[in-house]
């Protein structure tokens, strides 16, 4: 199996900001919702629009197109009038209506959308399959492991780009946030597939372009981000936060990453280059418990801090966020691609409450196996 080394990025642009903590800290409040520049021209200009679309249609392959991510950008895709083919394993359903989407809207995309059944890690099925469908662009939003990319570059010879969904969490930690896309990176993190991945990518020669979210939320989410928090919101329980809850973080709707994906496409300014994507403000964690709680209707929560140290929870994660300052600059993509996130934080947790988790939807069920021991443990010492 070969080994890839990690990327070392050659451009060295570098941001103006200097501080340690930006101006645009902030407990909840997020910015006004501003209008994208892609909208704009739909607005302004629909027929030489439409013709652009059109003359530039790609036939388009989607790793991972039925969950989260890949569920918002294929019905973009499909909607700029391209050719989308989801390769799954077929074990799920292959489109889902999406929560507040019309039955019509939802028929026009499952009419359009085509599907191949696979298994990536099946490398001969991949090369085979691959090669006789000639795509032009793969959107990669599940790989993990360079070993995974490589039977679709050998089968797609003739590939005009690859766009992978790599992660904020190859960056190395640092003391003086945020994290920048000329950043070092750690070989050694839980994401070390994905700066093998990239590294792949720079040494086939593929003209790729990789994409770095730090947290992503919204509908269907199914890793338990916002979830977490709306859980303990419904049963009115305190809400136990590691720390002294000051910690910076950053989450990204899933909306606004799906129309970054977008903006690369067939783009040449994002022609061999890595775009971190999230919301424009950075949040606490105490100001992001009180951002959902705002966000749901729910009244403002009672905040519990503990130290994690002084706790076994076994396998149970106590708290859906990295222990630490965690946030990266969007300034690049901004710059390079037009790209402007729609939703503020609130707004954006609104907007998944609403079409989610308020509909009696969720991934997991609530477990409060740590919250109660952080508790008692708090009722404890209070009694000494």
């Amino acid at each position: 199996m070969a080994k890839y080394g990690v990327m070392q990025q050659s451009h060295t642009w570098v941001s103006p900001r200097s501080s340690l903590l930006p101006s645009s800290v902030s407990d909840f409040h997020g910015s006004s919702l501003n209008i994208s520049i892609q909208s704009w021209r739909r607005k302004c200009q629909p027929k030489e629009t439409a013709i652009r679309v059109m003359a530039s249609s790609k036939n388009i392959l989607v790793m991972g197109g039925t969950r989260f991510i890949g569920v918002f950008l294929s019905r973009l895709l499909v909607n700029e009038g391209h050719q989308v083919t989801l390769f799954t394993r077929g074990k799920t359903p292959i489109t889902q209506q999406l929560p507040g989407e019309s039955d019509q809207d939802y028929a026009d995309f499952k009419s359009k959308v085509l599907h191949l059944k696979g298994d990536r890690q099946d490398f001969e099925f991949v090369k085979t399959s691959l090669a006789a469908k000639g795509f032009d662009v793969v959107y990669d939003i599940n790989g993990r492991e360079a070993v995974e990319v490589e039977p679709i570059i050998d089968a797609l010879p003739n590939l005009q780009q690859y766009i992978y969904c790599s992660s904020a969490g190859v960056y190395l930690k640092t003391e003086t946030p945020p994290h920048f896309e000329v950043d070092a990176v750690d070989p050694k993190s839980r994401h070390k597939g994905k700066l093998e991945t990239e590294s792949l990518l720079v040494s086939r020669g593929v003209n790729w372009t990789s994409i770095r979210p730090v947290y992503i939320y919204g509908p269907l989410n199914y890793n338990p981000v916002e979830e977490w928090f709306f859980h303990r919101l419904k049963a009115g329980r305190p809400i136990p936060i590691p720390g002294s809850g000051i910690q910076i973080t950053q989450l990204g709707h899933v909306k606004d990453l799906a129309k970054a994906f977008i903006k690369v496409l067939d783009n040449p300014k994002a022609s061999k280059q890595v775009f971190n994507i999230s919301g424009s403000k950075y949040v606490t964690f105490d100001g992001l418990a009180k951002a959902c709680a705002k966000a749901a209707g729910f009244p403002e929560p009672e905040l519990i801090h503990y130290n994690a140290k002084e706790f076994d929870f076994g396998k149970k994660k106590a708290f859906p966020f990295r222990d630490q300052h965690f946030f990266a600059s969007i300034e690049k993509a901004q710059r390079e691609l037009g790209w402007v996130p729609e939703f503020d934080l609130v707004q954006g947790l609104a907007d998944s409450y609403n079409l989610d988790f308020g509909r009696g939807t969720f991934r997991k069920a609530a477990d409060f196996t740590t919250d109660d021991m952080i508790l008692e443990k708090k009722k404890k010492l209070v009694l000494i």
